[in-house]
């Protein structure tokens, strides 16, 4: 018998596509340098208001969208890459190992914003942050997100394109229809995420202050 369990609230959904576009206009924005750069740096403030909502919504938000259930030990992932792991929890959220790639997704991009935010190219782009930090930090900074960070997030989100399209193919678990729908099929009972109106305004509460968070570091500029 299958069960249908609601695992991905509207909100994570919402943010996990949102982050998906705003990474790859950051990228051509980035590539197409010129008068694209002001768009750059607009959806660099877009990337930190999503950033912030992340990491609230990370401890209020729906079961499965928690960081607190999706924290795993190492011993739990060693298990669950031997093929020893706990198949009725792996199986409905994110995996030890998928949990492992989100936490260093949020990682890489929270690094490349906070970075974006003190870089000064010298020429005619400078974060709203650049001038209150010491040179050394801006030189940092600058360096890091030109030559080091933008190459590591674009190298791990291929890893990561591939890690689904196999779990997808061969692995045969539909990843991206359930980040679609919300919804899975599983085998055994599990905890559905909240997802109701009420849980969906206090997203929109909290997106509104991540936003009013971004508009305030802008303005600093």
């Amino acid at each position: 018998m299958q069960h249908t369990v609601r695992v991905w609230d509207l909100p994570t959904r919402l943010f996990h596509w949102a982050i998906v576009a705003t990474t790859i206009a950051l990228v051509a924005t980035a590539k197409i340098g010129g008068n694209a750069m002001q768009w750059h740096m607009r959806l660099g403030l877009v990337m930190l208001a999503l950033l912030a909502f992340r990491l609230v919504w990370g401890l209020v938000g729906g079961h499965w969208s928690r960081f607190a259930n999706f924290l795993y030990s190492p011993g739990r992932l060693w298990r669950y890459l031997a093929g020893r792991g706990d198949e009725a929890r792996d199986d409905v959220g994110h995996s030890p190992l998928g949990a492992l790639s989100v936490f260093t997704l949020l990682a890489l991009l929270l690094a490349q914003v906070c970075s974006g935010l003190l870089s000064d190219d010298e020429i005619a782009s400078a974060g709203p942050l650049a001038h209150l930090a010491p040179g050394e930090w801006v030189d940092l900074a600058s360096w890091y997100h030109k030559d080091v960070g933008q190459y590591l997030l674009v190298a791990f989100v291929v890893l990561h394109l591939c890690a689904i399209a196999f779990y997808t193919l061969v692995r045969r678990r539909p990843l991206v229809r359930a980040m679609v729908r919300g919804d899975k099929q599983l085998p055994r009972p599990a905890p559905s995420s909240r997802d109701d109106l009420a849980s969906r305004a206090g997203a929109a509460a909290i997106l509104a202050a991540a936003c009013a968070l971004a508009w305030w570091v802008a303005s600093l500029g």
